[in-house]
């Protein structure tokens, strides 16, 4: 038996050494470690393609592809669906992150020491998207977004306008800005995915940060907790446009720019659009006042794009180099400066200037995330709230949110009233 052994040894240690020396021959990339990058957003796909012909013009050892498809998400499940996992996903910080934690399909990168680097506020913002409380971490917040107003600083000095910090404060500046023969604000409303902007501003200071767990766990109903959101997004309609849904985007981009309105309620997201259309504008942007009480004033941002380890990744020491090169200090600008973003990561970046009403809401990570980033897709919010702004009625508009909520979340209000059924009155 132990010749056996041996024979099998030596004629093991025979293919390893020939297999050795026909590497020896070959291409030395075949022995690299290949990293795949499957991120979400298209028109930062330049950006990723210097990122991924720097980095492997300088390892030696990994191999990294990235790729940003237009319908990214679509193919992520369908890849998903078939096991083909790539080793790290790039993706926003919404419901669709919230399924992928809960169905296993990421890594818990606790040990990744580049979270150390993160701004708690994106931190907590990525913990508050589980569905129920789970142990770990699964995302690094890479940039973020924020929503408030955007506004023209050169009509409001050469008018003295002041910037609001309460909601009788907005609605005196409105007052004050119509008076002088100004539209105060621009809507896009054409485009139903616009509605969200304005509703997701407010509500950070309207409504609980995490409104949609209380009502999942019975606690409360988007009737009473939206009706003041609600009732005030009205009122900011007659500040726009005569038909606000005659207009999209791009013409609410466009008017913008070209001086028709003072104000622009929408997210930093928006500034390239419209200066695509006037470069030499000057834009600022603040939070937008939806209460009186100047305390309780949280900027509203999320995180726009953060890296995920898949679960399947097999070797997450290769995956976490390249996520250091991503959040290297001068990369992390390079983006910043060509999509306009927030980073995440705590540090000495430069901003954009229409940022300046936000920055200290930033640095002491006082922000609070999109209601939206909780809402599930099939239940078309962005349509529902087109819908209420059209109609303008309240009670029609939360009865029927309500009764969707409980309709398209059947399972996850299952899941979490299992939990808290578990777990009792323990802390999340």
């Amino acid at each position: 038996m132990k010749g056996k052994r041996m024979k099998y040894l030596g004629l093991a240690l025979c293919c390893m050494t020939a297999a050795l020396a026909m590497q020896g021959c070959g291409n030395s990339a075949d022995q690299k470690v290949e990293i795949e990058i499957v991120q979400y957003k298209p028109e930062a796909a330049i950006y990723f393609e210097t990122v991924e012909e720097e980095f492997n013009a300088t390892h030696d050892d990994i191999q990294l592809k990235i790729s940003s498809p237009n319908d990214a998400m679509t193919i992520l499940r369908t890849r998903f669906i078939r096991e083909d996992y790539p080793d790290i996903i790039g993706i926003g910080g919404d419901i669709n992150y919230s399924y992928f934690v809960d169905a296993g399909i990421l890594a818990d990168v606790s040990e990744y020491k580049g979270l150390q680097t993160i701004n708690p506020g994106y931190l907590d913002i990525a913990e508050a998207l589980e569905l129920v409380p789970t142990d770990g971490s699964y995302i690094v917040p890479y940039v973020a977004n924020a929503a408030g107003v955007l506004y023209n600083r050169d009509l409001f000095a050469e008018h003295g306008w002041q910037i609001p910090e309460t909601w009788q404060e907005m609605v005196t500046l409105c007052e004050e800005i119509k008076g002088e023969g100004i539209l105060p604000f621009y809507f896009g409303f054409k485009d139903t995915w616009t509605c969200l902007a304005p509703w997701n501003a407010m509500a950070v200071e309207l409504s609980p940060s995490d409104t949609t767990k209380q009502v999942n766990r019975g606690e409360t109903s988007f009737t009473k907790e939206y009706k003041e959101l609600s009732e005030k997004y009205l009122q900011l309609l007659p500040y726009g446009p005569d038909d606000p849904f005659a207009y999209g985007y791009n013409d609410a981009c466009t008017a913008f720019a070209r001086g028709e309105a003072a104000m622009y309620p929408i997210g930093s997201y928006a500034t390239p659009q419209i200066l695509s259309v006037n470069p030499d504008l000057n834009i600022d942007s603040f939070v937008m006042p939806a209460s009186d009480d100047k305390d309780g004033r949280t900027l509203n941002s999320g995180i726009d794009l953060g890296f995920c380890v898949t679960a399947d990744c097999k070797n997450k020491e290769a995956a976490y180099e390249v996520l250091d090169f991503l959040l290297a200090d001068e990369n992390l600008q390079k983006y910043i400066d060509a999509q306009n973003a927030v980073p995440c990561k705590t540090g000495d970046f430069k901003l954009s200037s229409m940022l300046d009403g936000m920055l200290s809401f930033i640095e002491a990570g006082n922000m609070t995330d999109y209601q939206d980033h909780y809402y599930p897709s099939e239940m078309a919010v962005d349509a529902q709230l087109q819908t209420f702004l059209l109609q303008k009625d309240v009670n029609a508009f939360l009865s029927k949110f309500d009764t969707d909520w409980q309709r398209y979340n059947r399972d996850i209000i299952r899941m979490v009233q299992e939990y808290e059924k578990e777990h009792g009155n323990e802390k999340e």
